[in-house]
């Protein structure tokens, strides 16, 4: 960021510059960036993780934080009409609305790919839905549809199935394999002690 008004300075009028923050350093633990940084976080970094009761990462939200989250979008009726079809769609049983960018979203595109599952996705920050915010109104559909932000949501067969960590478990407990098998879906078999939370990005993974 730095650098970047650096370059603003002597940069012509009407420029465009971009600048890149990435938002963890995961990649980069085997560095000495993070030599002196303790794994297991600092009582000061616990204090400030509970500093905002509505994202706290340990617990759900409490009724004070969920009483005064923004209020419901408003919904658009063709966007709803959309979603609507894309979830109820016989002929693409398995609705994926994704986004391109999310570790999580790739997480279950790998263990479809890995199960040989088809699905339909709706990769809402793709250009195709960048018009008319076409990405953001599908969003607020689905905020008051499920009550939760989150992305990436799946549905088999009309049901919702959740997120990512709930498609894993759906997996797991074999409920995934009967919504696929009551669409018409056959997956296939993985090899012996596969583990769907494998799939997930590495800074994830237990230590």
């Amino acid at each position: 960021f730095a650098g970047a008004l650096e370059v603003a300075k002597a940069a012509p009028a009407g420029s465009n510059i971009l600048c890149m923050l990435p938002d963890t350093g995961e990649r980069y633990l085997s560095t000495p960036l993070f030599e002196e940084i303790s794994v297991e976080m600092t009582p000061e970094e616990i204090e400030i993780s509970r500093s905002t009761p509505g994202y706290r990462f340990d617990q759900k939200a409490t009724a004070q934080a969920t009483a005064s989250k923004a209020p419901t979008l408003a919904i658009d009726e063709a966007t709803a009409a959309f979603v609507s079809e894309a979830i109820q769609n016989t002929e693409q049983p398995v609705a994926f609305f994704a986004l391109e960018w999310c570790e999580f979203c790739w997480a279950v595109r790998k263990l479809f790919a890995k199960l040989d599952i088809p699905y339909q996705a709706y990769d809402l920050d793709s250009v195709s839905y960048q018009e008319d915010d076409r990405g953001g109104k599908i969003r607020a559909v689905l905020l008051n549809m499920l009550d939760t932000p989150t992305i990436p949501q799946i549905f088999v067969g009309g049901i919702h199935v959740g997120g990512a960590t709930d498609v894993f478990n759906a997996y797991k407990d074999g409920r995934l394999s009967a919504l696929l098998q009551d669409a018409g879906i056959s997956p296939s078999q993985p090899e012996d002690g596969f583990v769907p939370e494998s799939l997930l990005p590495g800074w994830l993974h237990k230590r």
